[in-house]
């Protein structure tokens, strides 16, 4: 009877083991899996909300555009058909100004006459139009329905003026009417396509904190995951969940009933481990790499080269920094479709090159960084050299298009102490290379100056670029005027597609620019005027283009110290036909 009961008791017990054996490992199981499924579901919210975001500014850029036009044209906008039909994209349904508030002008104007309408005092956009004018701050409304069909989302960018005294004034507003979803029609896509419900909300108003939703998929949600962004002052919100929810119940039943058998128990749980295993390595492995090119991004580059230097310490090694030239010339004349093969093309060429020991990563952009260990600065400059001119292409429309890079490397512990110093020196050494023409590379020395790179790239990147004319430095020297740098502008006036050309025609000389005759006259009123203690000159010369032809031009210069280079001119260039075209009517001009 004993023995019977025991026969009994013994298989009951590792019954009830194997149940609670099977049963811990089901909950750890469901809990690591729905970690994991949150975990990733966390990192499409954010990848997708910030593609969002970004199709969002793309909007708002149109009626950042026209504020620009207003606010250099002092509050005209004249062929504004034509302004508005140049920045017309497949999601925008109309592009509008409202000078005062009351809008005047529609592209395109058929379907979309009725929104001539007083924002301001307008039942239903008075409230947010003045809000935006008050708090000058540009404003999201909607969704709301279009009479066109489908939904839209307007956007309305205030603009101000200054007066003759320099008091600001209110303009009006430059205004985009956006479609959605077809906006970020590719976001919504790719998160259907990867088995997601969503959905996309934001605050009614900028002062309150109730949420509207803007569009989403048509399945119910529980417990989803958010990312947040704001723009235009009002909070945005994209939640996601995985549509077969986050654990997924089926495969569970399949763990229990094959758990019965003690042989399918220790297999399924060797298996599952494997699995959680090989999904925890993935997950490893996409934090460090970079997902377009297949190599490191910064955080797995920065970790493998730390590692090695800590464990290194006395050992040469080159970190090196390049990127794409005129990465963004090849996104706005192939679009960026094209500009993702150049990147992939890059990191190709990087690995075939490369030996395995190397450590290759992108850092963003088109930027990309190479690490090589157990290397000097006489090991690496003839392969630094090879590779720069090493045939680098992208393929658009069965085509192959070529395109160059910079390349800037340093050496440790020759130049720096630590890693962080070390790629700041490669940085700043690429930058020598940018600001030489590109298509090059350089290695960091001791007179390279470590701000060079901050300073420069606020004042000719933010700055210069934008300016409303030509903009050139060049070296304040009677017999060695080099020109040390030249904005699009003036690129463009000389007749060059690039800074290359334009130094290669003039031999890199700011005297070259002027017309022959005019030289040894212009040069000696600069020098008069310098010499009798002016910091500015104004001086009128007709500039020698590229093809041979000759351009009237108004020269306004400054002398200045440069702590790099000694005195150096920072010249605007106007060209002085269009100055007397458009202010004729103001100023009366006179050939000097």
């Amino acid at each position: 009877m004993k023995h019977s009961k025991k026969k009994f008791m013994v298989p009951f017990i590792v019954f009830l083991l194997g149940i609670c054996v099977l049963g811990a490992i089901v909950y750890g199981m469901e809990s690591s899996l729905r970690r994991q499924n949150n975990t990733k579901a966390e990192l499409n919210a954010m990848t997708y909300a910030e593609r969002m975001r970004t199709d969002i500014m793309e909007g708002i850029g149109i009626t950042r555009a026209l504020q620009q036009i207003v606010i250099s044209e002092n509050g005209k906008l004249d062929q504004f058909d034509k302004v508005a039909e140049n920045m017309m994209a497949d999601y925008i349904q109309s592009i509008q100004i409202a000078p005062e508030g009351v809008v005047t002008e529609i592209y395109p104007e058929q379907g979309n006459a009725t929104g001539k309408i007083d924002l301001l005092h307008d039942k239903d956009r008075g409230e947010i139009s003045q809000y935006a004018r008050d708090h000058h701050t540009l404003v999201l409304q909607g969704p709301f329905q279009l009479k066109q069909g489908g939904y839209g989302i307007a956007i309305r960018n205030p603009v101000y003026l200054e007066d003759e005294s320099g008091q600001e004034r209110f303009w009006g507003f430059t205004i985009a009417i956006i479609r959605v979803p077809d906006i970020f029609a590719d976001s919504v896509n790719a998160l259907s396509n990867f088995g997601y419900e969503y959905r996309l909300s934001k605050t009614v108003s900028p002062w309150e904190s109730t949420y509207e939703e803007v569009y989403s998929s048509s399945g119910e949600m529980a417990d989803p995951v958010s990312y947040s962004f704001e723009i235009g002052g009002e909070e945005w919100k994209l939640e996601v969940m995985p549509k077969s929810g986050w654990v997924n119940s089926q495969y569970f039943i399949v763990v229990i009933a094959g758990g019965a058998l003690i042989v399918l128990l220790l297999t399924g749980l060797t298996g599952a481990l494997m699995v959680l295993e090989e999904n925890r390595n993935n997950f490893r492995r996409l934090a460090v790499t970079d997902s377009l090119t297949g190599i490191y991004n910064r955080q797995g580059f920065d970790e493998l080269v730390e590692q090695y230097m800590r464990q290194n310490p006395t050992k040469h090694c080159i970190v090196a920094q390049t990127d794409v030239d005129d990465f963004k010339m090849i996104n706005d004349m192939y679009g960026h479709a094209a500009g993702d093969k150049a990147l992939q093309s890059l990191a190709k060429s990087m690995q075939s090159f490369f030996k395995k020991d190397a450590v290759l990563g992108r850092n963003g952009g088109d930027e990309f960084c190479m690490f090589l260990p157990d290397c000097s600065y006489e090991d690496a400059k003839e392969l630094m050299q090879q590779f720069t001119k090493y045939p680098k292409t992208f393929s658009y429309k069965n085509e192959e298009h070529t395109f160059s890079i910079s390349l800037g490397y340093a050496e440790y512990p020759v130049c720096a102490s630590d890693r962080a110093q070390l790629i700041r020196c490669a940085d700043v050494a690429l930058y020598e290379v940018k600001l030489r023409g590109k298509n090059g590379c350089m290695a960091y020395r001791d007179g390279h100056q470590m701000e060079i790179r901050k300073q420069l790239g606020f004042a000719l990147k933010d700055i210069s670029e934008n300016l409303l004319g030509a903009f050139i430095i060049y070296k304040a020297d009677k017999t060695d005027d080099e020109i040390f740098f030249a904005n699009c502008e003036l690129i463009r006036l000389t007749g060059c597609k690039s800074m290359k050309e334009m130094l290669a025609y003039t031999k890199s000389s700011f005297r070259n620019l002027i017309r022959e005759d005019e030289q040894e006259k212009i040069e000696k009123s600069i020098w008069e005027q310098i010499e009798d203690g002016h910091s500015n000159d104004y001086i009128h010369f007709h500039m020698r283009k590229a093809d041979g032809t000759f351009l009237p031009v108004l020269d306004h210069g400054r002398i200045v110290e440069s702590s790099r280079y000694g005195r150096v001119f920072y010249v605007l260039i106007m060209d002085w036909n269009s100055m007397q075209r458009h202010y004729s009517d103001k100023v009366q001009f006179s050939e000097k």
